[in-house]
């Protein structure tokens, strides 16, 4: 065991208004770029007020001998967590998505710095509440959500919160074969391939699921099972439209072998930290060992 006191990192991703002020340069620029488009700048200013005082509480809640951190969701792939870190998420939802697959057990308190405005299903706490929970951290209540595992032929892995994503990086027509556990197999072309957990059936699983008469029932946050989706197969004489979606349970894999070159695997939008497939390889996806610690 450590006994290094614990290190609070601090996770954000920039503003809405740090995003016009890199494109522009200066206020003044991004005010007119948005007056001309029927915007107001004063928008994007309230919204990067109200995460910079979030950002600022959170901060004095921080116990004064413990170690800190602060982190820019871009810098996540870079940066390596300890054991002892405690995670703290400040934004919307999808923030505590990006952070999770790159964690293995370590507890994220997710903050929602606009309770106006996003839904706080994973940032379920506002502000004040850091310096409640913070100190308390080793004996807070916390619940496991499951996460999705993609893991190619040559042992490299990438995991998702949300879901995982295998096809063409443009999204166009991927061709590939698809093995489930049960001994099906099907040769396909398609846009693309979708599994997710039960956190992620509420955002990209549902869009397709309401559109598919087929759609497998959709699991519960914490349950190990997964549902699975695939995106406009094409029928063709080489292609089949039988094997397009699926429920996976946790000792269940779904296999994907590439027959195209260059298709990708990425998790949770985040489609720069991505597995690339060469013709021929094949990817396996199914529960994750790990699971999400979040706090509640």
């Amino acid at each position: 065991m450590s006994t290094l006191a614990p290190r609070v990192v601090l996770v954000s991703r920039r503003s809405e208004l740090d995003e016009l002020l890199a494109r522009h340069g200066t206020r003044a620029a991004a005010a007119y770029f948005l007056r001309q488009r029927g915007r107001d700048l004063a928008e994007a200013e309230a919204r990067h007020r109200a995460l910079e005082a979030a950002l600022t509480t959170v901060g004095a809640a921080v116990p004064a001998d413990w170690r800190r951190g602060r982190l820019d969701r871009e810098d996540l792939s870079r940066f390596l967590f300890a054991p002892e870190d405690v995670v703290v998420a400040v934004g919307q939802d999808g923030l505590v998505a990006n952070v999770a697959k790159y964690l293995d057990g370590q507890p994220v308190l997710g903050v929602n710095p606009e309770p106006d405005r996003n839904p706080g299903v994973l940032v379920r706490h506002a502000p004040p509440a850091a310096a409640r929970l913070l100190p308390r951290m080793s004996t807070v209540d916390a619940e496991l959500r499951t996460m999705v595992s993609a893991r190619l032929d040559d042992g490299q892995e990438l995991i998702g919160l949300n879901e995982v994503y295998f096809g063409h990086p443009t999204h166009q027509s991927a061709r590939y074969t698809i093995s489930t556990s049960d001994g099906g197999r099907e040769r396909h072309s398609s846009s693309g391939v979708v599994v997710g957990t039960g956190t992620g059936a509420t955002g990209w699983c549902s869009s397709i699921a309401r559109e598919r008469a087929d759609a497998p029932a959709r699991p519960a946050p914490g349950e190990e099972a997964l549902t699975w989706f695939v995106r406009e197969a094409w029928p063709s004489p080489a292609t089949g439209v039988t094997l397009t979606a699926g429920r996976l349970g946790p000792h269940e894999r779904l296999e994907l072998s590439s027959e195209s070159e260059r298709l990708v695997v990425f998790a949770d939008g985040l489609e720069a930290d991505r597995l690339e497939l060469a013709w021929g390889q094949r990817v396996t996806i199914g529960v994750a060992a790990r699971r999400l610690r979040l706090v509640t």
